[in-house]
């Protein structure tokens, strides 16, 4: 007869027991089948490392966004977002009922180069480029451009999860928030119609994106 220093379970422990490990093993499975979900997108944001590591200008093509949505791209290692907005989302930049929500509307911190420094934060109206970082501790906001899609009298705009600060469709950030400045706006330039080279400034412009309030 061989002896075990293994306590014998009941039955019922040892249900349970199966159970608890079941549930262990599923949900690794799960957490897997997310992160290989999330790679191709991951992936797809990042360019080649010797330009990240370089910290070399950066071309987006935003003629293949889709009105009212945006791609992420890194550039020196920062989120930036480059969104497509539509002649709704740009109506909205100017109301009043907007306006009047939002700490510095007039972009008077400087946070963006001389020519972003407009009602819609931008070289052209329908592009918007912006870096990703939350003005408050740094986390990455989330796009939320549908009216009323966050809380009632929303219009749109970006909300940062970690502690609620909100941004319009410019990335100019609202009172009552953690955030205290907008989000920034890189160097930027158009190489043509619709694609933007992070990084370089338009003829005639000097922007050191150091000069920043804050990141």
């Amino acid at each position: 007869m061989v002896m075990s220093d293994t306590p014998e379970q009941e039955p019922g422990e040892a249900t349970e027991a199966r159970r608890d490990f079941f549930v262990t093993l599923a949900g690794g499975f799960a957490a897997v089948g997310a992160a290989l979900a999330m790679w191709p997108l991951i992936d797809s944001m990042n360019p080649a490392a010797d330009v990240l590591a370089s910290g070399e200008p950066l071309d987006i093509d935003l003629s293949r966004v889709e009105p009212g949505r945006q791609v992420v791209v890194q550039w020196r290692g920062l989120p930036v977002f480059g969104m497509r907005r539509t002649p709704e989302e740009l109506k909205v930049l100017s109301q009043p009922q907007l306006t009047a929500l939002l700490r510095d509307p007039d972009s008077n911190e400087l946070q963006q180069p001389s020519y972003a420094k407009n009602w819609h934060r931008s070289i052209k109206p329908e592009y918007l480029v912006l870096v990703g970082v939350c003005t408050h501790l740094g986390c990455v906001p989330q796009l939320k451009p549908k009216p009323g899609e966050l809380a009632e009298g929303w219009f749109g705009g970006y909300f940062c999860p970690c502690h609620g600060s909100k941004y319009d469709l410019s990335g100019r950030v609202y009172v009552g928030v953690p955030a205290p400045y907008n989000l920034p706006v890189p160097p930027y330039r158009f190489v043509d119609e619709a694609r933007i080279r992070i990084g370089e400034n338009p003829k005639g412009f000097k922007f050191d994106f150091r000069a920043i309030r804050q990141l």
